[in-house]
């Protein structure tokens, strides 16, 4: 088998390192990109399972964290999204412990109508971590009074596409160079045979995998697979990026979104500068005013000007079509407000893997397979995303039309299960833990109603004392955790570019 990828950036190497991992040069793998094409990526926040990701390919934390300027994430912290000068923060990770079988959050939300005055994320060992920006990763050998921290990372989306460039090549990867002019496919089965290259080559593939970025060079340009389009749900259309100069004091190890008048700013922290962005909806606001926007809420000097990205939210009518796979943008968009660009990189590909073609006679349900687990994720993506907009009580008007939305039947029922009584639809395989879900809704103010009965069954002067000590506990362990800056100092650091 010849696997061709067309196409670089996270993307195209994500894939091809993976797929060269898997088939450790039994097979033949070639990756076409092109200097001359730029691809989208800026300072990139992840999620978790990237950390499974880099150790499945055997990747040495310390090396790939200094590669790449990366510092670590332990979440998001949330402003103004419910309301003006509201705040909130998604961590990775649990809220405190259970109590005899009851879900911690229902224990909570019984304390919090009886006075408790501390809130769900003060029991949450990455949200405290995060608010005294420390970080420790967990160890084998942990001393119990340490908490278990979950984690991700920052990184530099470009310099993490060229690690990846060298450890595909290692193990057998064949990059060329040139940009595809013309695609040839055959007459009866209309599977893709062979890319022209505008430098002349002609690269033959049985199997190819489109990594070429919104314009779906493949899958759709070559395919005709088709779009579904969610802008009706997501209707932010633009993005502003731009990088700016560091901060000291806001090294921080988590993510900031911030909530503006037609859309939302994010701001990553990278060792050697800050990625910052403002996605917006251009029906409610110019280009001019976003920038604006974006340029007066950096904490540091920008270092370039900002570069505009123009996106649709939605994906392919199928993501394997023939002998095609589309990874990545390619494959369809989500905007970043929950860092799952890559992560859906990842899935794509391990997804791949699993139901890899043996030969050229390619089984039909493999691909309906893979499609169906495809489109699975990102509807599940799409209805969490889709909730931090439309729980909100802002009085702008873009903020009013998001809450006015006739929402997927799946997130209603979601959110009127969790407003009835704390509860947390289960979904086999979501991305999203109930710890997750728990914290967005509780954070864009979705109060449940009343809490599980079973909740009442402990005293309640024990259910106190037992979030009391509990409480300080996880104060108690954070605060001997390095800060976040020193951690990197002194394991980690990134030469100086």
């Amino acid at each position: 088998m010849h696997y061709v990828i067309v196409g670089g950036g996270s993307a195209g190497w994500m894939a091809a390192a993976a797929l060269a991992h898997a088939v450790e040069k039994t097979q033949r793998i070639t990756l076409i990109e092109s200097d001359d094409i730029g691809t989208v990526g800026v300072g990139e926040a992840t999620i978790p399972p990237l950390t499974f990701f880099n150790k499945v390919l055997g990747i040495n934390e310390r090396e790939f964290v200094q590669a790449t300027q990366a510092s670590f994430k332990l979440g998001i912290d949330f402003r103004n999204w419910g309301s003006t000068g509201h705040r909130y923060f998604h961590q990775f990770g649990e809220f405190g412990v259970n109590i005899n079988a009851i879900a911690f959050h229902q224990l909570w939300l019984r304390l919090a109508a009886n006075g408790l005055p501390h809130p769900i994320s003060d029991y949450a060992p990455a949200a405290v971590a995060a608010t005294q920006m420390r970080f420790l990763p967990p160890t084998p050998n942990q001393p119990l009074d340490l908490p278990q921290l979950a984690y991700a990372y920052h990184f530099d989306a470009g310099l993490y596409a060229r690690f990846l460039r060298r450890y595909a090549e290692q193990r057998g990867v064949m990059r060329i160079e040139g940009r595809i002019v013309n695609v040839e496919r055959h007459g009866e089965s209309g599977f893709i045979e062979s890319v022209k290259l505008d430098n002349g080559p002609t690269i033959a593939g049985d199997f190819f995998l489109d990594c070429s970025g919104f314009q779906g060079l493949l899958i759709e340009k070559t395919m005709r697979t088709g779009f579904e389009d969610w802008s009706h749900w997501l209707p932010c259309d633009r993005a502003l990026a731009v990088p700016s100069e560091n901060n000291p004091e806001a090294f921080t190890p988590y993510t900031r979104s911030t909530a503006h008048v037609a859309g939302w700013q994010w701001r990553i922290p990278l060792q050697h500068r800050t990625g910052n962005g403002h996605v917006y909806c251009s029906d409610y606001i110019s280009d001019d005013e976003a920038s604006a926007t974006l340029l007066a809420n950096l904490d540091g000097k920008p270092l370039a000007d900002p570069r505009l990205l123009r996106f649709r939210t939605g994906r392919r009518r199928k993501f394997w079509n023939g002998n095609c796979v589309a990874i990545g943008l390619a494959g369809g968009f989500m905007e970043p407000l929950e860092s799952t660009s890559l992560h859906m990189i990842q899935t794509a590909v391990f997804r791949l893997l699993s139901l890899m073609p043996t030969s050229t006679t390619f089984d039909p349900s493999a691909a309906a397979e893979f499609n169906r687990l495809s489109a699975v994720e990102y509807e599940q993506i799409r209805d969490f995303i889709l909730l931090h907009y439309f729980a909100n009580d802002r009085p702008e008007k873009f903020w009013r039309d998001c809450r006015a939305v006739a929402i997927p039947d799946s997130l209603a029922h979601r959110i009127e299960l969790f407003r009835a009584r704390g509860k947390v639809a289960r979904e086999e395989g979501h991305l999203f833990s109930d710890s997750s879900w728990i914290a967005v809704m509780l954070g864009q103010k979705i109060m449940p109603r009343q809490w599980d009965p079973l909740a009442d069954v402990t005293p309640l002067e024990d259910l106190k004392k037992k979030f009391g000590e509990l409480r300080d506990r996880i104060h108690r362990g954070i605060a001997r955790m390095p800060t976040h800056a020193n951690f990197i100092d002194k394991n980690c650091k990134a030469p100086t570019l």
